[in-house]
């Protein structure tokens, strides 16, 4: 069985690490005989840190969905070109802050305390203009107006609100973790996860999990507080070798 964890907010709770002991739940899944996904809204150039080493080489799905990597191969999804040209010029126009990213570089123009800018990858890419990134697969905003995000909706893309962070997250039309798992030809599957982002999977998946409170959780099997991460993961496993997934309580 695959098992599909998001990242932050779901197994990393500071942006940087994940916990040891949710890490050696993640190892006695794989020594089940199992593969461990990992499905996040980072771009896999900020993913691969906060993984062990084990792990990297693993199937992983960035950006919601654009990027894909098997093995260290990377895929990646752009916007077309007229669509990023609107996108460039909406930006501009409205003075928007933002953090726009490409294969592997970035453009930024938010405050550097943001979470988001301290969990970016500085040591292996580039913080560039933004016309001088030629492809652009990702692109959040922060403190749209209302308008913005009407103005949105009228093109041909994804659009993710994150409420805590007062930001919406911007991907090409269609792509969402779900698209990434079927791209890696991943078809069934657990999910753990936590944010709006993650309902897609709650919504596939053969059994889902919610950390927190986010209302999110109204789409997923079970939810529980972030303590009992890594409990609820060897209960997964547990219930799914006994063929009992959905009775699956702590």
């Amino acid at each position: 069985m695959n098992f599909v964890f998001d990242i932050d907010g779901t197994i990393c709770f500071d942006g940087k690490t994940i916990d040891s002991s949710i890490i050696r739940a993640l190892e006695e899944i794989k020594a089940a005989g199992h593969e461990v996904i990992f499905a996040s809204a980072r771009p896999i150039r900020d993913l691969l840190p906060v993984l062990p080493q084990a792990f990297q080489q693993e199937k992983l799905v960035g950006g919601n969905g654009a990027y894909t990597s098997n093995g260290g191969k990377i895929d990646v999804i752009h916007f077309q070109d007229s669509l990023l040209t609107k996108l460039q010029t909406l930006v501009e126009d409205n003075q928007i802050t933002y953090l726009a990213d490409s294969d592997w570089d970035y453009a930024f123009t938010g405050e550097k305390t943001h979470p988001i800018y301290k969990n970016i990858n500085q040591a292996t890419a580039k913080n560039r203009e933004l016309r001088s990134l030629d492809k652009l697969c990702k692109l959040v905003l922060f403190q749209p107006s209302l308008q913005i995000i009407d103005e949105l909706s009228t093109m041909p893309v994804n659009i993710t609100c994150y409420k805590g962070e007062n930001a919406i997250d911007i991907s090409p039309v269609g792509i969402n973790k779900v698209r990434g798992l079927h791209a890696l030809q991943v078809k069934d599957f657990i999910a753990f996860g936590n944010d709006s982002n993650d309902q897609c999977l709650f919504e596939s998946a053969m059994y889902s999990v919610c950390i927190g409170g986010h209302e999110v959780k109204q789409y997923a099997s079970a939810s529980i507080e972030k303590e009992n991460v890594p409990a609820m993961i060897s209960e997964v496993l547990r219930a799914y070798k006994a063929q009992e997934i959905q009775s699956v309580y702590i």
